[in-house]
């Protein structure tokens, strides 16, 4: 870590991951026993927020071109503390979903920004390494911030659990001391936004369909996570006859793995190549994965128990490798005075599959066992194959503008 960029994103990401992981740990239980809210009126809430949240990544990304990323990612983070904050107030069912709201949106808007950090302040030669780097530390973080919700939670007060999501609050604000020391590069501001005679505008991302075709196939493929947090463990209390207590372990397990791995994973993957093939390397990783967690049906206990830490497997090693590609993939095919706007396109991708994932593995593929995973693995293979000629025919698009 000797650019200081890198030092200062580290920073920022352990703070702020840190409350994130215990916000993840305790938000569940405060919801339902400090605020009293039912299973399905919090699934309400966190879906209406999930759309929410698919609204917000694209225009702040816009913002972040026009008036810095830096600037507007201080900007949310005041915002996102404040509106976790109010969780710790909630008194009435329609605050709470507004709050969830707000919650979500600054989140997707947050990413999109980030990401737009990532692209002004890290060289693009060693920016897909240093990301490694970045989950890495976020994961870490996370882990260490479940920790201390897992305590949290053993103590089981009311105003420990308020206490926590203070606390979660408050490291959105502390992440501002090193968000200010990473630097303030700004493209946009340094060049012009037309190219063209007559000071005609350049095309808009939402016009530049090869890109939006890889948008859409990244997006497809980041379907994994939905598989990790929510088929798995549904499968696996449901379908399967391995030991509950097994979906801590295989969320632990994918943490720590990713913490071990993302770097690795991550180095040589710098151009374009390398990032598609990584793409498609990640995304059979994962369909090989759900057709694993499909033969942990009718097992023997400690047979289905070892199938799905294999699935595990090959879904972490599906997840990490296929970032490592993502991330290049996101930035290079982006032009350099429209990063935001892209990212936030980008991000808007992936904040389609984690709103309608869970209703996908819930609706479409689990209650069709064996073959609706099977069917889930042969999606995210025909995108994982479909990335590399779209990547060149985006490449070639971008060259011609």
């Amino acid at each position: 870590m000797a650019d200081p960029a890198v030092r200062s994103l580290s920073l920022l990401i352990v703070v702020n991951a840190t409350g994130n992981g215990l916000f993840l740990a305790v938000s569940t239980l405060w919801f339902t026993r400090g605020l009293g809210y039912s299973a399905s009126r919090i699934g309400l809430a966190l879906t209406l927020a999930g759309l929410c949240g698919v609204l917000a990544a694209y225009p702040a990304g816009r913002a972040a071109d026009r008036y810095g990323a830096r600037r507007v990612l201080a900007a949310l983070h005041v915002f996102q503390a404040a509106a976790i904050a109010g969780f710790a107030f909630a008194g009435t069912y329609p605050a709470f979903a507004l709050l969830a709201c707000a919650v979500t949106a600054g989140s997707r808007a947050n990413a999109a920004v980030r990401s737009t950090l990532y692209a002004h302040s890290l060289p693009p030669a060693t920016r897909t390494p240093a990301l490694g780097l970045l989950r890495a530390v976020n994961n870490a973080g996370i882990g260490a911030g479940a920790a201390l919700g897992a305590g949290v939670a053993a103590f089981d007060h009311h105003g420990a659990y308020r206490a926590a999501i203070l606390a979660n609050a408050l490291t959105f604000l502390l992440a501002l001391f090193p968000l200010r020391a990473v630097p303030a590069a700004h493209p946009a501001a340094e060049k012009p936004v037309t190219d063209r005679p007559g000071g005609s505008r350049r095309p808009g991302v939402l016009r530049d369909r090869p890109y939006l075709a890889v948008t859409a196939l990244n997006a497809i493929v980041n379907m994994l996570y939905v598989v990790l947090e929510v088929a798995l463990p549904l499968w696996l209390t449901g379908h399967t006859s391995a030991p509950r207590p097994l979906v801590g372990v295989l969320l632990v397990l994918n943490t720590v793995l990713v913490v071990a791995l993302q770097v690795r994973a991550s180095r040589g993957v710098t151009e374009l190549p390398a990032a598609a093939r990584a793409f498609r390397v990640g995304g059979l990783l994962t369909a090989l994965a759900c057709a694993a967690a499909a033969a942990a049906a009718h097992r023997a206990p400690a047979v289905a128990t070892v199938i799905l830490l294999a699935a595990v497997l090959l879904l972490t090693l599906g997840e990490v490798t296929s970032q490592a590609g993502s991330w290049t993939l996101g930035y290079a095919l982006a032009p350099d005075h429209a990063q935001g706007a892209y990212q936030g396109v980008f991000q808007t991708g992936i904040s389609v599959t984690q709103a309608l994932g869970p209703i996908v593995v819930t609706t479409l593929v689990l209650p069709h066992g064996t073959a609706g995973w099977l069917v889930l693995g042969a999606v995210f293979a025909a995108a994982a194959l479909a990335l590399p000629p779209t990547t060149r025919r985006a490449a070639r698009h971008r060259l011609e503008r």
